[in-house]
């Protein structure tokens, strides 16, 4: 028997208590909207304006793109949000139930309107167990009962406190925590050295996509490796290339999206980190196909999204399957001595998303490219061995790093499964029957 299951039968043999939120907690309280009490990011502002971006495993993760608020702004927060070490940060609106413990004192930032902090009662229940019970998919079924809004989905601060919770001693909530913790932790080490990964595949990647003008690379026959010779050709993308997009009026007048069919249009949600995503697609089987024909697809077609997310690209890899959506657009290669795998790895580099992409954005008042700036986009080409070499040894290095069905994605995914699967049955209890 496990030190869990005596902790069980020594105190809770016969089920535990089940309460609602409310009765377990001293407060549940929300943060301040800026549009109605302070301005974000000001010359000033040097402080963090926590939003679900931030809620990151279990964590508080600030980056350079987090929001900033100055000493007044945090001052009117922490008296509507009086933080504290051992307290729960739920997300209440848009992806709702996403938590963090926080675990140092929050000197220097508060939460924005939407992200609601739990302050539990620390004789009745633990604060990692109750972060763990609000995870758990038998928590998030009965938030889901509660929720309401539109395209933005929200639970409020009253539907959430009604939710029952299994509140079994606090000896049994600690090794359950403790137990939970260790597979945390297992999984934390495996995401470790896949970012590790990630990061050394990043700087390979860089390094065979760092060229010179008036340099070029040869391929070594005897030592396979890459070396300096000879020049490369620099080109406008618009010369090798053709560049178009899914105009308005095909959109409006001869496209029809429906949940089933055959016949995908690729949306930019479709398009991310190299490959096509098509777990969220729209069909267009009922569409007008004869004046769509600018629009259609095909093998080695690279995807370019222009608009909100802009940069990220995937390759077509079946005919007759695809059409283009809005906000992505299409670059067809017509220069026989270019790959399309190449280029698709030279616009994932950072010198190009800095170095061009970036450049080019920063001219626009809204995140977004034109056709006419994306023409102008500099390829470096080098000859055919060469490109195809590089791809070879980038696609090895992306198999390891990203292929889901190997390599340590797969391994991280079935150890959240495994973890998803214990973490619920460790906080499914039988509930206590009431004697009359």
């Amino acid at each position: 028997m496990s030190n869990l299951e005596e902790l069980i039968e020594k105190l809770c043999p016969d089920g535990v208590e089940y309460k609602e939120l409310k009765n377990i907690i001293k407060s549940l309280n929300t943060g301040l909207n800026p549009r109605k009490f302070f301005k974000l990011n000001t010359e000033d502002a040097k402080n963090y304006y926590v939003t679900i971006r931030e809620i990151r495993g279990n964590k508080i993760v600030f980056s350079e793109s987090t929001d900033r608020i100055n000493d007044d702004a945090l001052k009117l927060c922490n008296n509507r949000s009086n933080l504290e070490v051992g307290d729960i940060l739920f997300s209440g609106t848009g992806t709702i139930g996403m938590t963090a413990l926080i675990d140092e004192e929050p000197i220097n930032w508060n939460i924005k309107e939407g992200v609601y902090a739990i302050k539990p009662c620390s004789d009745i229940i633990d604060s990692k167990f109750l972060m763990y019970m609000l995870q758990s998919n038998e928590i998030k079924k009965e938030c889901l009962k509660r929720i309401f809004g539109g395209t933005v989905k929200s639970i409020s601060m009253k539907d959430l406190m009604s939710i029952k919770l299994p509140v079994p001693p606090l000896e049994v909530q600690r090794e359950i925590v403790r137990i939970l913790d260790n597979f945390t932790f297992l999984t934390a080490e495996l995401a470790a050295e896949l970012a590790a990964r990630q990061k050394q595949y990043e700087y390979y990647r860089d390094l065979l996509l760092t060229f010179k003008p008036n340099e070029s690379t040869i391929l070594n026959e005897r030592t396979n490796e890459l070396e300096l010779s000879g020049a490369i050709r620099w080109m406008k993308l618009g010369d090798i290339a053709d560049v178009t997009k899914l105009a308005g009026f095909e959109f409006t007048n001869y496209v029809q999206y429906s949940n089933n069919g055959s016949i995908i249009a690729l949306r930019g949600l479709n398009v991310k980190n190299g490959s096509l995503i098509l777990n969220d697609v729209k069909y267009i089987d009922h569409s007008d196909f004869s004046k769509l024909n600018r629009s259609k697809l095909f093998v080695d077609d690279m995807l370019f999204t222009y608009v909100g997310t802009v940069g990220q690209v995937a390759l077509v890899d079946k005919n007759d399957k695809y059409y283009l959506a809005p906000n992505v657009a299409r670059i067809r290669f017509n220069d026989c001595n270019v790959k399309a795998k190449f280029v698709l790895y030279y616009f994932q580099s950072n010198q190009f998303v800095n170095g061009q992409m970036n450049r080019l954005m920063a001219e626009s008042s809204m995140k977004n490219l034109t056709m006419e700036k994306i023409r102008k986009f500099i390829i470096p080409v080098p000859p055919l061995e060469v490109q195809q070499r590089i791809v070879d040894i980038l696609d090895r290095f992306e198999t390891l790093c990203n292929d889901i069905s190997s390599g340590l994605p797969a391994e991280i995914e079935a150890r959240q499964k495994q973890y998803e699967y214990y973490r619920d049955k460790l906080l499914t209890f039988k509930e206590l029957k009431k004697e009359a």
